[in-house]
């Protein structure tokens, strides 16, 4: 069972990522998106852009580092092995486009029992250089219990 006291938690921010535009190419690919705004540059600078827009969804790549400090606390007491994703959305003042360096810090914003099983929700606030915010990606993880 998820330690219910990690409640409100804040954990250090991460280290700087920086937002590549192969990076935002490959994963436009992978997601199947043909959006000229995440493969050419000059079709984003166009549409008013520095650089390639990243899809909506790349917020995950940085929001995975917060995940891994909350599965790394042992305090928390998040089994891996039991974790199964439950939902997830994004709250964006811009997008992200390549050349972002992007940092991100993660909050735990509810620790819920159900059912034997624990829900974990976990907000990361995902900022730029200059400290301005660019989006909050938020998960609820479903932490099986050991019967489930």
């Amino acid at each position: 069972m998820v330690n219910p006291e990690i409640q409100g938690r804040v954990y250090p921010p991460t280290a700087p990522y920086l937002v590549g535009r192969e990076k935002v190419r490959e994963f436009a690919r992978a997601v199947q998106s043909d959006s000229p705004l995440h493969l050419d540059p000059e079709a984003a600078r166009a549409a008013g852009y520095a650089d390639v827009v990243a899809p909506p969804t790349f917020a995950v790549v940085v929001q995975e580092s917060t995940l891994a400090q909350l599965l790394a606390d042992e305090e928390a007491g998040v089994d891996f092995s039991r974790v199964v994703h439950g939902d997830q959305r994004f709250s964006y003042t811009r997008p992200i486009v390549a050349g972002d360096e992007l940092t991100a810090t993660l909050t735990i914003a509810a620790v819920k029992q159900l059912g034997g099983n624990s829900m974990v929700t976990a907000s990361s606030s995902i900022s730029d250089a200059s400290g301005a915010h660019v989006v909050t990606a938020i998960s609820t993880l479903v932490v099986r219990g050991e019967d489930a």
